[in-house]
């Protein structure tokens, strides 16, 4: 009882005095929050709770959720055809580039899926502090498309390493084709229904509600999706980021209903979640021989192939935003942290290279967003947006 007492007690601290310590040094929340983890836990005041990994689940699940309302559906698929090859070859160039590194320094095949994973979820945290920039846009856009590769990696990884190359991996590869097209005809379908009868959306989500009908439909989408992904033995992530999509889809009247449900995950859930990620590294680890320099390597791989990467967008954003874009991909925390756990388990790699991953994914998060910090400025309203709409139209 008391250790439960002290758990509770301990991560309310942390959710309420993580923005005052990281607005006192100058960092972001979301590396103070796990970095908090870490030290609690150490300390022995966070311990394993089902109900605190539970609700760090859900809150992983809800920061998926949130990315995906970032992604409007409609917006993706009217992308002008040079920016879409654009944002192929950036995705492209990634896995090309995570070949060579992987080959070169011998490392096992699994990190050919790691070190190119992407995940917007964290690049959501950066739009509210940074705005609807034009890097951030396109960074969306680009990373929605790669976070679908990547989850779509991630699953099939996942039932290949548990199960083998057998009929478990076919059927579940199957069943990932058929949800993506289900979700295709179910979107074209609704597209149909609001464009023949947009009083459903407004029925749906009434512009006067006191119910907050709009958050219960929103959630309610979410459980939905990702009660049918646990049916699919299909990673969770990938149903809670389809179910965020639909909404600026089709509920474009409620423009104000991602930015609420963002403050509701970034009130609770998502620190939560953030400093249960923190739990799972133990500082003793620092001390293990070549940790932190195969971090710092794995760290100084992703994020300069992400931006040299990205410097394929040097025509539309200009090279600072071009290159601050591809820093905005290079902190794939939530992925790379749950495909190396996938791979330990799977021993397909060892413990160093499971901590060096973990340890990198911090690095990251915490050197990325100071490189952003220290790089970003606000750009040349004459000129960017400019050049940016007209590959955008």
């Amino acid at each position: 009882m008391l250790d439960n007492v002290t758990l509770l007690i301990s991560l309310s601290l942390i959710v309420i005095f993580s923005p005052f310590i990281a607005k006192l040094i100058k960092m972001p929340t979301t590396p103070v929050e796990i970095i908090l983890g870490a030290v609690f836990a150490y300390a022995g005041l966070l311990h394993h709770n089902y109900l605190f990994e539970l609700v760090a689940e859900v809150g992983f699940l809800y920061l998926m959720f949130i990315a995906g309302t970032e992604v409007d559906i409609k917006k993706v698929l009217r992308t002008n055809r040079t920016l879409m090859r654009r944002i192929l070859l950036y995705l492209s160039l990634l896995y090309f580039f995570s070949i060579i590194f992987t080959f070169y320094f011998g490392l096992g095949k699994i990190f050919i899926v790691l070190l190119p994973l992407i995940s917007v979820g964290l690049v959501v945290t950066l739009s509210k502090e940074y705005g609807k920039t034009p890097w951030l846009t396109l960074g969306m856009t680009a990373g929605g498309i790669g976070e679908v590769i990547s989850i779509a990696a991630l699953t099939l990884t996942s039932t290949a390493l548990q199960e083998g190359f057998g009929l478990a991996f076919m059927k579940s590869m199957g069943a990932l084709v058929l949800f993506v097209i289900i979700i295709y005809l179910l979107f074209r379908a609704l597209q149909l229904l609001f464009w023949w009868f947009p009083e459903v959306g407004t029925a749906l989500m009434p512009h006067e509600d006191n119910q907050e009908q709009d958050l219960r439909l929103s959630l309610g989408i979410l459980f939905i999706l990702v009660s049918v992904m646990l049916y699919l033995h299909l990673e969770l992530a990938f149903g809670a980021f389809i179910a965020g999509m639909f909404i600026p889809t089709f509920f474009t009247h409620k423009q104000d209903l991602p930015h609420r449900l963002a403050s509701f995950g970034f009130g609770f859930l998502i620190p939560v979640f953030f400093i249960n990620i923190g739990t799972t590294f133990n500082l003793d680890y620092l001390f293990m021989e070549g940790l932190v320099t195969k971090a710092l390597l794995i760290t100084a791989a992703m994020v300069s192939m992400r931006v040299v990467s990205a410097i394929v967008f040097n025509n539309i954003l200009g090279f600072r935003s071009a290159i601050l874009l591809g820093l905005s991909h290079s902190m794939p925390l939530t992925l790379l942290i749950a495909v190396a756990t996938i791979a330990y388990h799977s021993n397909s790699i060892d413990k160093l290279h499971y901590f060096a991953f973990v340890l990198a994914a911090l690095f990251q998060v915490i050197v990325v967003t100071i490189l952003i910090k220290l790089i970003h400025k606000e750009p040349n309203p004459t000129s960017l947006p400019k050049a940016f709409n007209q590959h955008k139209s």
